[in-house]
């Protein structure tokens, strides 16, 4: 029976954690799967929830963490290369950028026979300056060349990867999309809506846009309160905005209401302020059913899971156009698009869909339809025993 090592950063809320838990859960009994995971930040919410509830028990490696640190690294090598050494693995599959250096390079020196890398995202642009970025694109071009197949989650992804950045040539590169169990989106939605809805004070008549991640400065949080600000001002009907998750911004970007005017709320205050931060919850479901919009308004992304997860809880979505995000909806049906950084363009597609409630049923449908059809977890483990089968036969 072929042995996979599936090495992830760390366990927190996002679609690296699926991915992986999925993967690791699901691919074929003809697959031994170990799952080894580095440590979460500790601004960050735990996804360990997740794991537990597939039955699935991650080894850990105690000093990997998403930041680079020479001597905690260097460390966690040679943990690794312990694990390769126990386990014996005939693939090793790294998932996200610091578990796809230490990971590749202890397999690598291991003499693993074949070694996959999942790009979840990447961070050549809007992250870091000019001189960081091009030490870790060239860390990454290093490390493609120890990696027998890299896995993009987008077309798009993938030609930045190939064309912009030259990480490595084309023909090393597959496209695998995210999977994921979308059935709790669609189930028992008006028992949830109702008890969002219920939680936050929120009338029938109220609409309610959701933006979901962490508080970081690639997320652009500042940009969405700012088109909040222009609907909110000129909306002919009630309008609540909803910030799900948290993170180092949080402080700054309550500050940063409080200077444009925009009042808000902390979570679990029943006020019928414009803006309430909710903080991170597990129940993304239940927050997805009380919403009636979805927004993201990121400078750089891979594959955001909120988008998918909306699309299957049948929610419009108005986004910024980055990353793979063009891959996951389809634009003008499921979504409005517009560039980073245009507030403008923006305020505006937020302002159409809030006024026209044809609009939102339509996108509603077909984003359900199209999601639930292209992302579920068993397309995804069928995707990549094929990719596996194909390398160990070869």
């Amino acid at each position: 029976m072929p042995r996979v090592l599936r090495i992830i950063n760390r366990l927190n809320l996002g679609g690296p954690t699926f991915n992986a838990a999925y993967l690791s859960k699901y691919l074929s009994s003809d697959y031994e799967t170990l799952l080894v995971s580095g440590m979460k930040d500790e601004e960050e919410e735990s996804s360990e929830f997740i794991v537990k509830e597939l039955g699935l028990h991650p080894t850990y490696l105690p000093d990997m963490y998403r930041e680079l640190n020479p001597f905690k690294d260097y460390k966690s090598y040679f943990q690794l290369r312990k694990i390769i050494a126990d386990f014996k693995p005939d693939i090793v599959h790294t998932h996200a950028a610091k578990a796809g250096a230490v990971g590749r390079l202890a397999a690598s020196h291991a003499g693993v026979k074949a070694i996959v890398h999942t790009f979840h995202g990447h961070v050549f642009h809007s992250y870091f300056g000019k001189a960081k970025t091009q030490l870790f694109i060239s860390i990454e071009r290093y490390l493609a060349k120890r990696t027998h197949k890299i896995i993009t989650l987008s077309p798009r992804q993938k030609q930045e990867l190939v064309e912009e950045f030259k990480i490595a040539p084309t023909d090393k590169f597959q496209i695998i999309p995210l999977g994921f169990d979308l059935h709790r989106f669609t189930e028992n939605q008006e028992q949830k809506r109702k008890d969002f809805r219920t939680q936050y004070g929120l009338d029938d008549d109220t609409l309610a846009i959701g933006i979901i991640g962490r508080l970081v400065p690639i997320k652009n949080h500042e940009l969405f309160f700012k088109a909040i600000q222009q609907v909110v001002s000129s909306a002919n009907q009630k309008v609540r905005a909803f910030v799900i998750g948290d993170g180092e911004l949080r402080t700054e970007l309550q500050n940063f209401c409080s200077t444009i005017g925009l009042k808000f709320n902390n979570q679990n205050v029943q006020e019928n302020n414009p803006v309430t931060f909710c903080g991170w919850r597990k129940d993304v479901d239940v927050c997805l059913a009380g919403l009636d919009i979805v927004a993201l308004t990121s400078n750089n992304e891979g594959t955001p899971v909120s988008l998918i997860e909306a699309q299957a809880a049948g929610k419009p979505i108005v986004s910024t156009n980055v990353g793979g995000i063009e891959n996951i909806v389809t634009a003008g049906k499921t979504a409005l698009l517009s560039p980073a950084g245009d507030v403008s363009t923006f305020a505006q597609h937020l302002k159409q869909v809030t006024e026209n409630r044809m609009l939102r049923d339509s996108m509603s449908k077909t984003g359900n339809d199209m999601v639930l059809r292209n992302f579920s977890y068993e397309r995804l483990c069928k995707d990549v025993e094929q990719l596996y089968n194909t390398m160990l036969n070869r």
